[in-house]
This record gives structure tokens, C-alpha cells and sequence, in this order.
């Protein structure tokens, strides 16, 4: 299965969550915002929230300065 991650395309295996998609990303779900088809996901449910076939994600990341 394909789907879109910031705007490139990537191969995930069938029953990938959003928190395991993270985890092999080497992204900390706590470090930034998920947009999933649009919608903006609570951190909570990233763990229960199984992608498909031609989703689009989008994972903002938090940068902090002054």
C-alpha cells in the first residue's frame, strides 16, 4: 500500500498505525501535530488510527526559539 507523507509518497505494509509509522520514522509523537485526510489527530489516538491505501499524512513538528 502507498500513502502520502509530507508530500511523498511512501510504501507502508497493511495494519501500519500512526504511532508505528512514527516509530519507524524516527519521529517522538510527542514532538509534533498529525494531520491524517485532513483532520488533525489527537496524540492519543495515534496508537488505534491504521492507515490505508492512499491516505495522506501530514506531521508538523514543533520547533521552539525565542
Amino acid at each position: 500500500m502507498f500513502i502520502t507523507l509530507n508530500g511523498e509518497e511512501h510504501e507502508i505494509t497493511s495494519g501500519t498505525t500512526v504511532e508505528s509509522l512514527l516509530n519507524e520514522q524516527n519521529i517522538k509523537p510527542a514532538a509534533v501535530a498529525i494531520e491524517h485526510n485532513g483532520t488533525i489527530l489527537e496524540r492519543g489516538t495515534y496508537q488505534n488510527a491504521v492507515l490505508n491505501d492512499g491516505d495522506t499524512m501530514e506531521v508538523i513538528r514543533f520547533i521552539g526559539g525565542g
